[in-house]
C-alpha cells in the first residue's frame, strides 16, 4: 500500500513562522481537527497513514513537506530556511530512516516545500527560505539518482508549491500571479481562478486530487478536466501560511 507521512499539530501552532501573512490568532484544537480531516482524505485515497514523532515544542512541526524529499527508494532530509526548524529534520529522519536510504543537504538552505517534481526532472523554487547554496546541493545530490534540477523564479509567494502543483495526467495547476508557467516543460498548464490563490496548491493522492475548500470555480475547471476532486477544511491551518501539500510526504510506491 502507498504511504503518507504526517504529523500531530503542535499546540504551539500559533507561534508558527509568517512569512507573508499578518499574524492572526489560530486555534490549535481547531487546526488538528482539520488536519484529522485531511489525513482521513488521504486514507480514502489510498494511503496508509504513517505519524513521524510527535514534536509539540516545534509549532511548524506538521508541515513535515518541508523536511524532506521522497524519491523512490530514497529521502533526501532538507535544511529549513527558517532556523527554528532545524530540529524537525532529525526526527523526520529518524522517521523514514527504515524505508529509505537517506541523504542530507548539507550546504545552504531549502524547504521542500520549493520542491517540485515531474517525471525525471525537479523545479526548485528561490525563495526567502531556500537559496542557491540550497539548490546547488540538491542538483548534486539527486544527479546520481538520475533527475535534472531547474531553478524556478518565484513572485509574491512563500513556496514554489504556493505557485505551482502537478495534478497529474500531464496538468501543471498553477497562480499566474506568483510563476510563469513557460518555466515547466512537457505540462499543459491550468491557471487558477484569479480570485482562488490557494488552489495552486494541491495534492495528488492515488486518483484523487486533493484541494482546500473556498474553491468552487478552480474545482469545477479540475472537474471538467476529468479529475476526482476532494476538497478539504484546512482554513484553520491556511492561518499559519499552509498548503494541502505541506501536512504530508507522499511515497506512492506499493
Amino acid at each position: 500500500m502507498a504511504r503518507a507521512f504526517t504529523r500531530a499539530v503542535s499546540p504551539r501552532l500559533p507561534e508558527c513562522q509568517l512569512t507573508h501573512l499578518q499574524r492572526v490568532p489560530i486555534d490549535a484544537a481547531r487546526a488538528a481537527a482539520q488536519h484529522a480531516v485531511y489525513e482521513n482524505a488521504l486514507a480514502h485515497a489510498g494511503f496508509e497513514i504513517i505519524r513521524l514523532p510527535d514534536l509539540p515544542d516545534d509549532p511548524d512541526a506538521v508541515f513535515v513537506e518541508d523536511t524532506a524529499l521522497l524519491l523512490d527508494d530514497h529521502a533526501l532530509i532538507t535544511r529549513p530556511g527558517a532556523a527554528s526548524r532545524a530540529n524537525e529534520t532529525g526526527s523526520t529522519a529518524a522517521g523514514l530512516a527504515d524505508r529509505f536510504e537517506l541523504h542530507r543537504i548539507e550546504e545552504g538552505h531549502l524547504d521542500g516545500g520549493d520542491v517540485l517534481r515531474i517525471g525525471r526532472r525537479i523545479y526548485a523554487g528561490r525563495s526567502t527560505r531556500t537559496d542557491v547554496e540550497g539548490i546547488t546541493a540538491l542538483a548534486e545530490l539527486v544527479r546520481p539518482l538520475g533527475y535534472e534540477v531547474v531553478e524556478a523564479a518565484l513572485r509574491d509567494c512563500l513556496h514554489l508549491k504556493t505557485a505551482a502543483t502537478y495534478a497529474g495526467a500531464g496538468v501543471l495547476l498553477f497562480n499566474p500571479r506568483c510563476i510563469d508557467p513557460a518555466l515547466f516543460a512537457d505540462v499543459e498548464p491550468l491557471a487558477v481562478d484569479q480570485d482562488e490563490p490557494a488552489a495552486a496548491n494541491c495534492v495528488r493522492a492515488g486518483g484523487h486530487l486533493i484541494l482546500p475548500t473556498g474553491n468552487p470555480r478552480t474545482a469545477e475547471r479540475l472537474r471538467d478536466r476529468g479529475f476526482a476532486v476532494v476538497e478539504v477544511e484546512v482554513s484553520e491551518l491556511q492561518k499559519a501560511e499552509a498548503g494541502v501539500t505541506c501536512m504530508s510526504l507522499i511515497d506512492p510506491r506499493a
